[in-house]
C-alpha cells in the first residue's frame, strides 16, 4: 500500500500545518467577555438572613453555599443511607429548606435560589 506522502505528495503536510495554525488563532481570538469578572454561581452576593445564619456570613457564592451545606450534611450524617440523593433535614436545614423533612439533593439549588435575592 502506498504511503500518504506518495499519494498526496508533499501538499498534505502543508494542509495540516495550515489547519493547525488557523485553529490556534481562532482559539486565541475567542476570549471570554467576562475576563477578570466573576459571574454566575461563583459570584459572591448577599444572602437571606436565614442562610447567613447557617453559613455564618452575610455574603456567599451559590457554589460556596452548596459546598457548606454538603459539608454540614456529611459531618452530621444526614444523608439517607438507602438513597444517597436524599438528605434528612435537621432544624438548621429546615430553616433554609422551607421546613421540609427531606430534600432531594438535586432540589437544593432550587431551594437555595430563594435565599439569593435578584440583583439588577
Amino acid at each position: 500500500m502506498a504511503s500518504s506522502a506518495r499519494v498526496f505528495g508533499h501538499s498534505c503536510r502543508n494542509l495540516m500545518a495550515a489547519a493547525k495554525s488557523s485553529a490556534a488563532s481562532t482559539a486565541a481570538a475567542a476570549k471570554p467577555k467576562t475576563a477578570g469578572r466573576v459571574t454566575g454561581i461563583l459570584k459572591v452576593q448577599p444572602v437571606s438572613p436565614a442562610l447567613a445564619k447557617f453559613l455564618g456570613s452575610p455574603e456567599a457564592s451559590r457554589s460556596g453555599a452548596v459546598k457548606k451545606i454538603w459539608e454540614y450534611v456529611k459531618s452530621h450524617n444526614l444523608q439517607n443511607p438507602s438513597n444517597k440523593k436524599e438528605i434528612f433535614c435537621d432544624d438548621k436545614l429546615k430553616a433554609i429548606f422551607d421546613g421540609n423533612d427531606k430534600v432531594n439533593f438535586q432540589g437544593v439549588a432550587k431551594l437555595l435560589s430563594n435565599h439569593f435575592p435578584k440583583t439588577t
